[in-house]
């Protein structure tokens, strides 16, 4: 594929040294001796890379900088500072050399697809940030990719329900914000909001926290369940319960009744009970380590939420809030995000999700200076990065659309760490027909495709009590 390279420059020893020292095949060059005749070419062609005199840049009579177009200067060494402040990639002096040439075009061309990218980023947050302004209800849950509209839409139904939600998702994605939003937007929304990390209290404190305690020498202490009355109880890391307190809750959620530690009397339950975890449940179910029946309780509506690093763009849309929020409190100047910097937040992988996100762009806001925050205000490990253009260099074939399918599917299994209702999720696709596609693909081990049929086709709980020993699936690496 060639490029076209608009060289602005009257000088013919100029010209005859470009026709010599670049690969045609690789160059296409168009000459204009002037302004005028180089300012009708830009009309009229699509112009990748402009060399230019650097006499003729300074005097302004092509707006090059407002075309987006990468520029490199010809002229004197000591031009070199004018040449960098005005925009341009760099200067060449001249004479020119063939090889430090066809390098600053390499350069050039990077820097313009870079900067086509980035323009098309911030066009699609904008437009994010526009369709966003109309949903003031969902508060912080910020995202308009396809994963996060099917987020939206159950968290409308889970709203207008009283049914029992189950939140899956790794650490940081917004679990507990998503619970709060649900509660805030349901007909229990004038009722407390009470939350309980299971997995962050010993068995006896957690059952004296959720179902109470008795008074013995003082009053009793009523639990969660009691003091959530009329209101939602959020259980986060669900799958850290132990049998014992797994068995409690089931027959507390079945009879809808609770008898406070040291009263005969049973107290009818009025909570709207949503779970999360970031464990697969599926999977301890069948290593006996969460029951079955109650998973079924309190999965009655299953939203999953996909890491941060499988959003897309979503990350600078929430970084740029993040940002705008610290300027509104007064910790810092800056309100947008320099092109590096995007560049950065883009390629990172964001192990610790959004939370990671909100952290980092709280540190870079105290760092940043001015109006704009740059690449250097990052922590070292977000500007730590390799270069995307590099890794398309390093595979230069053009492989099949199958092929291209084949390896999108497996990098987003990747992402989600292998959670199939995380990856139907974020390719929009339903999980029969991502079986089908891992099958067609040779991704899919299993030791029973009978126990992935029954549970595709709803008798999940049948399979999972009448195969103790089976395997979860996993995805096969990329051959």
């Amino acid at each position: 594929m060639s490029h076209l390279v608009l060289v602005v420059d009257g000088d013919a020893s100029t010209q005859q040294l470009l026709v010599e020292g670049l690969e045609r095949s690789r160059f296409e060059l168009l000459y204009a001796a002037d302004a005028s005749a180089a300012q009708q070419l830009l009309e009229e062609r699509t112009i990748d890379v402009v060399l230019i005199d650097a006499q003729l840049a300074q005097q302004g009579a092509i707006q090059l900088g407002q075309r987006g177009i990468p520029v490199v200067w010809l002229g004197a060494e000591s031009e070199a500072p004018l040449a960098l402040r005005a925009g341009a990639c760099e200067l060449l002096s001249k004479p020119l050399d063939a090889s430090r040439l066809s390098l600053a075009l390499e350069r050039a061309l990077r820097q313009g697809a870079q900067q086509r990218e980035l323009r098309e980023l911030r066009q699609k947050v904008t437009e994010l940030q526009r369709g966003l302004a109309s949903s003031q209800s969902r508060g912080e849950l910020l995202g308009a990719g396809p994963g996060r509209r099917s987020v939206f839409e159950l968290l409308d139904r889970a709203a207008a329900s009283d049914a029992g939600v189950f939140i899956s998702g790794e650490p940081g994605t917004g679990k507990e914000l998503l619970a709060r939003t649900i509660a805030a937007r349901s007909a229990r929304a004038s009722g407390p909001f009470l939350t309980v990390s299971c997995a962050a209290l010993p068995e006896a404190l957690l059952e004296s926290e959720l179902f109470g305690q008795a008074g013995g020498a003082g009053p009793a202490r009523p639990g969660l369940l009691e003091r959530a009355r009329g209101g939602t109880l959020f259980l986060d890391e669900v799958g850290a319960l132990s049998p014992s307190l797994q068995t409690k809750l089931l027959h507390v959620l079945q009879d809808r009744l609770l008898r406070p530690p040291g009263s005969s009397e049973e107290l009818p339950v009025d909570v709207r009970l949503i779970c999360a975890s970031n464990q697969d449940l599926e999977t301890a179910i069948e290593e006996r380590r969460f029951r079955a029946d109650l998973y079924y309780r309190i999965n009655v509506l299953a939203i999953s939420l996909p890491p941060l690093r499988a959003r897309g763009t979503d990350v600078l849309l929430l970084a740029n809030h993040f940002l705008r929020r610290a300027a509104e409190r007064g910790r810092c100047e800056a309100r947008e995000l320099s092109a590096d910097a995007e560049r950065c937040l883009m390629s990172y992988s964001w192990p610790g999700n959004v939370r990671e996100l909100q952290t980092h762009m709280e540190h870079a806001a105290v760092l940043a200076r001015g109006p704009r925050l740059e690449k250097a205000d990052l922590p070292e490990k977000v500007r730590e990065l390799q270069r995307s253009e590099d890794l398309i260099e390093r595979a230069p074939e053009l492989p099949s659309l199958e092929e291209i399918e084949r390896r999108y599917i497996l990098r987003v299994f990747e992402a989600v760490h292998g959670n199939k209702s995380q990856a139907a999720l974020v390719l929009g696709l339903d999980r029969k027909t991502l079986y089908r596609r891992l099958e067609r693909y040779g991704m899919l081990r299993t030791d029973s495709s009978r126990s992935e049929t029954a549970r595709l086709n709803g008798s999940r709980a049948e399979s999972l009590r009448s195969m103790p020993a089976v395997k979860h699936e996993e995805v096969a690496p990329a051959k």
